[in-house]
């Protein structure tokens, strides 16, 4: 009966170690940003008009992309590949995401397991995004 118990402690303290690892991995990478995130499904940050995104990892985020705000036509959270309308309630276990439209019509989509956070950073990039378009007209 004990053994069981003495695994999944062990586990438990392992997955809690590997978690914090990847948490000064990302807080080492975000120090040169202006504002960062950090979950367990990615990593974002932003200087100035530029931002990066990844998958958080012990040894530092990985498969990161970039993308300048210049060339965002629209943001928005989805919630399952749907636009969230406002004040609405998202249940456990749906897919958030931040998307970020080009003019082209492509997207970038960005994983956030918190549907406040992903709004934050909605606002923000929508007032990173009108800056940048009112300086430069």
């Amino acid at each position: 009966m004990w053994l069981p118990l003495l695994g999944t402690f062990i586990w438990l303290a392992w997955a809690g170690w590997r978690e914090y690892q990847k948490l000064q991995a990302y807080e080492a990478w975000a120090a040169e940003f202006d504002r960062g995130k950090y979950d367990i499904r990615a990593v974002l940050a932003q200087a100035g008009a530029t931002l990066v995104w990844g998958q958080p990892t012990p040894q530092g985020p990985i498969n990161l992309q970039s993308l300048d705000l210049h060339d965002v036509d629209t943001i928005q959270v989805q919630v399952n590949r749907q636009p969230l309308p406002p004040n609405t309630l998202v249940k456990r276990g749906q897919a958030i995401e931040l998307v970020l439209i080009l003019a082209n019509g492509s997207d970038y989509r960005i994983p956030f397991i918190d549907c406040d956070m992903a709004n934050q950073w909605e606002k923000a990039l929508q007032e990173s995004l009108q800056t940048l378009k009112s300086a430069s007209t």
